[in-house]
């Protein structure tokens, strides 16, 4: 007997041996056929989806979860458009603790509205003695005021209180480590956003770190929300490449740094595993850091690359010898290069195939580096509700010649690279159906179109967060197509993206979504 039989309903598949199906079994969280091999097969439950459009849960191959969860609850200065507004919501916050050592949090911070960074005088005026952090958008910056300024290192650069990557994780290691209850409840939180969209599995960018999650025993964390039964979706977790440190290992293995115990890409189960190893190698371009081969266009700077581009090359070398898929955050084409460079070193001395490895972002990549992604098999994991939200900014600071590099889509379908959508949530705005339908228009909330010639159909749209998202993240034995035997993870949708016209894809209602067979309960956003 099935557990659930799902009937009358448009099931796209993802799957060309079967692509389209109107019934779909399920027994003990696994998908056991589709049509007339479960059609008259008893079931407890049968669900009639009245011709709802079924899908592949969407697989979100790029997210904070922990960072979304704790933005939720933090005071933020979003969308503040004057000085004189940000630092009275800073004020408020302030008003709120009692301890005069205490640290003030607040999210929402991008200076582009404002015209100019806030200073740390500014900050003081406000602060009364507390030591105040204001997180950038972006995740690439922040800005402090003295309290906090007084406590960093001497060597630590900053401009009048704004801090941008190593020197904002300089800032961010003076703020005591968040509990493991503050992030498990900041995980399920972010967890249930992610399936009122339609995502039933995702990969966290970057534990271990002191950007987001902000806790040595940050995967703890995730196995503690798990064993608590809150975890509501699958999640990966790729490990910070500084939670490497050196090793003495037997001669063959070749490996010269490893997390410990050995611990690599793969290990884990069903629902929480450990992924790929994230190396940064340059900034954002909300923050202007993202490195770039010749300037901004209208500035004196092309950005920054994390560190010295040897020291980022052998960090990935030594990551793909010790045996992790490596997921190397690259968004710049000057930081692109230095990725390809030390990924083609990497293969040349020890060969893998299947490594999978990931380019994150890729946000600008000129039109030579395509050959080369494809020559090293490097996966794309990108964006696009960057340029829907933010693609006027940045095909400004672009230029006209550069812009249409942006965030590509048919340039790497075209080189047979593997494209896979994502959101970076909470930068921007998670949702997949929005991302489907930028892909496929390039245009931003504006209305101005991004590189047009990049576009994709809506299929192809599809495959990123489906298909494209499951080999990315090494689930595609059990993932990303409604397939016998795979996980019976599904996302019921009031249409489908290709019966209605394009601008109205983002728009289309999450009915529901099912992970290992069970109905989620709805949560709202």
């Amino acid at each position: 007997m099935l557990c659930t039989r799902l009937t009358n309903a448009h099931i796209i598949t993802m799957d060309p041996d079967h692509p389209v199906a109107h019934d779909l079994g399920i027994w003990r969280g696994r998908i056991v056929g589709l049509d007339d091999a479960v059609t008259s097969l008893p079931a407890r439950e049968v669900i009639d989806l009245q011709g709802a459009t079924v899908l592949p849960g969407f697989i979100d191959s790029h997210v904070h979860l922990a960072w979304t969860g704790l933005k939720a609850t933090t005071p933020s200065v979003a969308p503040c458009e004057r000085i004189e507004d940000v630092l009275a919501v800073v004020e408020e916050a302030v008003s709120r603790k009692t301890s005069p050592g205490a640290w003030v949090d607040i999210a929402g911070y991008d200076q582009r509205a404002l015209g100019r960074h806030l200073t740390a005088a500014e900050l003081d005026q406000v602060s009364h003695g507390r030591k105040v952090f204001l997180m950038h958008d972006s995740g690439h910056a922040c800005v402090v005021n003295s309290a906090v300024l007084d406590q960093l290192p001497a060597h630590v650069r900053h401009e009048d209180g704004y801090l941008a990557e190593s020197a904002m994780g300089a800032a961010r290691k003076l703020r005591p480590p968040y509990s493991q209850d503050e992030l498990a409840d900041a995980i399920a939180h972010a967890g249930r956003i992610c399936l009122s969209e339609g995502v039933t599995a995702c990969a966290e960018a970057g534990i271990g770190g002191a950007l987001f999650g902000h806790s040595p025993v940050e995967l703890a964390a995730y196995q503690l929300v798990r064993e608590q039964g809150r975890l509501p979706l699958r999640v990966q977790l790729m490990v910070a490449a500084d939670t490497l440190r050196p090793v003495v290992s037997h001669a063959g293995d070749g490996i010269p740094r490893a997390l410990d115990l050995g611990l690599r890409t793969g290990f884990g189960d069903d629902w929480l595993s450990v992924g790929a190893l994230k190396i940064w190698t340059d900034g954002g371009m909300m923050a202007r850091t993202a490195a770039l081969s010749s300037p901004y266009h209208g500035m004196e700077h092309a950005g920054e690359l994390q560190d010295d581009p040897e020291l980022l090359a052998d960090t990935i070398v030594d990551g793909h010898l010790a045996g992790w898929q490596l997921a190397v955050h690259a968004i710049g084409d000057r930081a692109a290069d230095v990725a390809l460079d030390a990924l083609e070193r990497a293969q040349n001395i020890r060969p893998r195939p299947d490594a999978r490895h990931r380019i994150e972002h890729a946000g600008l990549i000129r039109p030579d580096q395509l050959a080369r992604f494809a020559r090293l098999g490097a996966i794309a994991v990108v964006q696009p509700n960057f340029l829907r939200y933010f693609g006027d900014d940045y095909a400004s600071i672009m230029g006209e010649d550069r812009a249409p590099w942006l965030y590509r889509g048919k340039g790497f379908l075209d080189h047979g690279i593997t494209l896979v959508g994502s959101s970076d949530r909470p930068v921007t705005d998670g949702s997949p159906l929005r991302a489907i339908q930028f892909m496929v228009e390039r245009a931003s909330a504006s209305g101005r179109v991004i590189g047009p010639d990049e576009g994709i159909t809506v299929d192809e749209a599809l495959r990123s967060y489906t298909v494209g998202g499951a080999f990315a993240c090494h689930w595609d034995d059990s993932a990303g197509s409604l397939s016998p035997g795979k996980r019976a993870d599904l996302v019921v949708l009031g249409d489908h993206p290709r019966r209605v016209s394009t601008s109205r894809i983002g728009d289309i209602e999450v009915v529901a979504t099912f992970v290992d067979g069970r109905k989620s309960e709805k949560a709202a956003p």
